[in-house]
């Protein structure tokens, strides 16, 4: 009797979590079935008929020379802005945990841009980013820099930079959140004793903080792989994939080839290498967490 029990309070648990099911089923996995599924077909986005023309779409794709310049655009994106937010986080985390005046206004402000819509830290920094009359450049200019007062958007030479620079804003706050959690579980007595070592800053950061906040940033790596591939809206704010090609990234690649040039198939084709890079970058990171990990 208590074993049929049992087994009527697990099928019922499963009920609670049937409404979640059936719609990530719908709006995720359906939507992935799709997508792979379009990739084989010649389509225009809008007509109800395909033609199946097998691998043609992804030959086009990987011959396409603005899909590689948004590809390497992507992975220096990737690059730059995970492991210098993390590194950014981590410094704001350390400096919190040492309880200076002001550490709530402090997390306040550094918090802020990562529950901003990104419309309006796009807005933000393409005035202050301006050419003629941005603050940056005003700045600059008032110090007498007047060389470095450059067309930050305009540019292909700086507009990918820039790019990286706002998205290193608008998330940094997030990954001193999570290394600041991290690192209040962190015993005080161990920081009291590489003290009483004579362990300075550098060395009590390098040797005793960042191995204890591994998984962390484990986390934050993945999480960064998985949101740079996906980064399309402060890009198409701020500069639209332009000047030139300098600022596409793969998610814009999507976007002109579905909605400019009503090219379903490729964009499908395109959306299914940023899935299989994600999960291919992902699980390396994950492993090889799990292997510094098991190490320690």
């Amino acid at each position: 009797m208590s074993g049929s029990r049992s087994v009527l309070s697990g099928g019922k648990a499963y009920l609670y979590i049937l409404p979640i099911l059936i719609l990530s089923g719908i709006f995720l996995y359906y939507s992935i079935g799709f997508t792979v599924y379009t990739s084989f077909h010649q389509w225009n986005g809008i007509d109800s008929q395909m033609k199946y023309i097998g691998l043609d779409n992804y030959r086009k794709l990987f011959d396409d020379k603005t899909y590689h310049i948004a590809l390497k655009n992507n992975l220096i994106f990737l690059v730059c802005t995970v492991f210098i937010q993390a590194a950014v986080g981590l410094l704001l985390a350390v400096l919190l945990r040492a309880k200076l005046f002001g550490n709530g206004l402090f997390k306040s402000v550094f918090f802020i841009p990562v529950v901003m819509a990104p419309v309006i830290i796009a807005a933000i920094f393409r005035i202050i980013m301006d050419t003629n009359f941005g603050s940056l450049n005003e700045t600059l200019r008032a110090l007498h820099l007047d060389f470095l007062a450059v067309s930050w958007l305009g540019d292909p030479k700086y507009a990918l930079m820039s790019v990286i620079i706002v998205n290193i804003f608008q998330w940094m706050g997030f990954s001193m959140t999570m290394y600041y959690s991290g690192l209040l579980a962190i015993p005080d007595e161990i920081y009291e004793s590489a003290k009483m070592d004579g362990a300075g800053f550098w060395r009590t950061l390098f040797r005793i903080t960042v191995p204890l906040v591994g998984s962390t940033t484990s986390t934050l790596v993945v999480l960064g792989i998985v949101g740079s591939l996906k980064t399309f809206d402060i890009v198409a704010l701020l500069t639209g994939g332009g000047p030139g090609r300098s600022t596409e990234f793969l998610t814009t690649y999507v976007y002109k080839k579905a909605i400019d040039e009503f090219n379903g198939g490729m964009s499908a084709a395109a959306g299914v290498t940023i899935l299989v890079i994600a999960i291919v970058l992902a699980v390396v990171q994950l492993r090889l967490g799990n292997r510094q990990q098991n190490n320690h």
